[in-house]
C-alpha cells in the first residue's frame, strides 16, 4: 500500500523557514561586523576622525542586524517548541521594580515610569531571563511610543479566578482599567508589529504564551495606549 505523501502545513514550514534565514544572514553578518571592528582598530592602516565616526555608525547598524538575527533564531525556535523554558519560582512585583530600576527610556522627553506592586510577592513560574526580557520589551515599547511628557504606570495584581492570574499592565492610567479587565476572559489581540523594536514584541508574546499566559494591547481605538499579561499564579 503507498501512503499518500503529507505535505508541510504553513505553520510547520514557518520556523524552517525561520532556521534557513537565520543560517543564511549569521555568517556575512558575522564577517562584516568583524572587519569593521579590525578596521576600527587600524589594523589596516590609521584613521581619519570623520573616518572613524562613519565606520561607528556602521558598526551599531550592524549589532542592530545581530541582534535582529538572534532574535529571528528564538522566534524560530519557540514556533516549532524547539526552545526550552526553564521554570523557576519568580516574584512577578519584585522583577519588574529590579527591571524598571534599569529603565531610563524617555527621560529625556519628560516620561516617568511609575511602578505599583502589593506589598506581598506575586509567585509566578517561569524562565528569568526570557520573562525579564518580554518584560522589559513592554515598558520600553509603552515609555518610547509615549509622544508626550507624562506618565506609564506598570501596574502588577492578582485576580482570583480558575486559575487565578498574576497580571501586568503597563500604559497610560486610563488604559489600566480595560486593560486589566480583559485578563479575566479571552484577551482582545496582541498588537506586536511595531517599528523600532525589532522582533522583541513577538518573541515576549510567544515567551509568555510558552508559560501558559497570554499577552494583549490595550482594546478600543488606541491599542498602543498599553499592553498586559497574564501568567498563572504560583499557588
Amino acid at each position: 500500500m503507498i501512503e499518500a505523501v503529507r505535505s508541510p502545513t504553513e505553520r510547520e514550514l514557518f520556523p524552517r523557514t525561520i532556521s534557513l534565514a537565520v543560517h543564511e544572514l549569521r555568517t556575512p553578518v558575522t564577517v562584516v561586523c568583524g572587519y569593521i571592528r579590525m578596521v576600527l582598530k587600524e589594523h589596516g592602516g590609521p584613521l581619519t576622525e570623520k573616518q572613524k565616526k562613519m565606520l561607528l555608525e556602521a558598526e551599531r547598524s550592524c549589532e542592530r542586524i545581530s541582534a535582529l538575527v538572534a532574535e529571528l533564531s528564538d522566534l524560530g525556535k519557540l514556533e516549532s517548541s524547539e526552545l526550552s523554558v526553564a521554570h523557576q519560582e519568580i516574584d512577578l512585583s519584585r522583577l519588574v521594580v529590579e527591571l524598571a530600576g534599569d529603565m531610563h527610556e524617555g527621560e529625556d522627553r519628560g516620561v516617568r515610569l511609575d511602578v505599583r506592586v502589593p506589598t506581598r510577592p506575586i509567585v509566578v513560574t517561569g524562565d528569568r531571563a526570557r520573562l525579564s526580557a518580554a518584560i522589559t520589551t513592554l515598558l520600553h515599547a509603552a515609555l518610547r511610543e509615549r509622544g508626550e511628557p507624562g506618565v506609564i504606570v506598570a501596574d502588577c495584581s492578582v485576580l482570583d479566578g480558575t486559575p487565578p492570574w498574576a497580571v501586568l499592565a503597563v500604559g497610560e492610567e486610563e488604559a489600566l482599567p480595560s486593560l486589566i479587565a480583559a485578563s479575566l476572559g479571552t484577551p482582545p489581540p496582541f498588537d506586536e508589529y511595531r517599528g523600532g523594536l525589532g522582533l522583541a514584541l513577538p518573541v515576549a508574546r510567544r515567551v509568555v504564551e510558552a508559560l501558559g499566559g497570554a499577552l494583549w494591547s490595550a482594546p478600543g481605538e488606541r491599542p498602543r495606549a498599553g499592553s498586559a499579561l497574564r501568567l498563572p499564579l504560583r499557588t
